[in-house]
């Protein structure tokens, strides 16, 4: 999953939160919720972080409890958004709590090839470097263990290497 504080950002893919295949979307007006990620998006993109959170926020509403894959990378997206550390972490951990409540078979649904171990690295990194910004290396090394026990989740493309060194980068501050 990228993160948005980097070069991976908003500007990069996004989501955009339609039903999953063989889903009629019918409870929710489809077209709401892609305009309010694409309004997202486009703030991020102009560097108009509180619009971009209000959007998004907006848009974490209206894809309700039973859309865990989408919430997943929002709350990915909305932690890097956030001003402070603790809402930052607090985004990052409905990140975590999503994934865990994904199963592959849902996230199937999405992208045939998505496997929800490859987001593990990712989230368990934002986990850690939210800690350390908090001043709480114990708590920071715990989650990188867990981002490192996870890398081999990782594709062998520039995304995997991209996780992979910011974990090294992250284990080199920890030290």
């Amino acid at each position: 999953m990228p993160d948005v504080s980097g070069a991976s950002g908003p500007s990069g893919a996004f989501a955009v939160p339609g039903p999953p295949s063989g889903e009629s979307g019918e409870d929710e007006p489809v077209l709401a919720r892609i305009a309010l990620g694409l309004d997202g998006v486009q703030a991020a993109q102009r560097g108009r972080t509180a619009e971009a959170r209000a959007s998004f926020e907006a848009l974490w509403e209206a894809l309700g409890e039973r859309d865990v894959f989408h919430r997943c990378v929002l709350a990915h997206y909305l932690a890097d958004l956030q001003d402070d550390p603790r809402a930052e972490l607090e985004w990052d951990r409905r990140a975590l709590a999503a994934a865990d409540s994904l199963t592959a078979e849902r996230a199937q649904m999405y992208e045939s090839a998505l496997q929800v171990r490859a987001f593990y690295p990712s989230l368990h990194l934002n986990l850690a470097s939210d800690h350390l910004k908090l001043g709480e290396p114990d708590l920071a090394r715990e989650q990188l263990e867990r981002a490192v026990r996870s890398l081999d989740a990782l594709p062998e493309d520039a995304y995997g290497a991209g996780i992979r060194a910011a974990v090294d980068e992250l284990r080199q501050r920890l030290r």
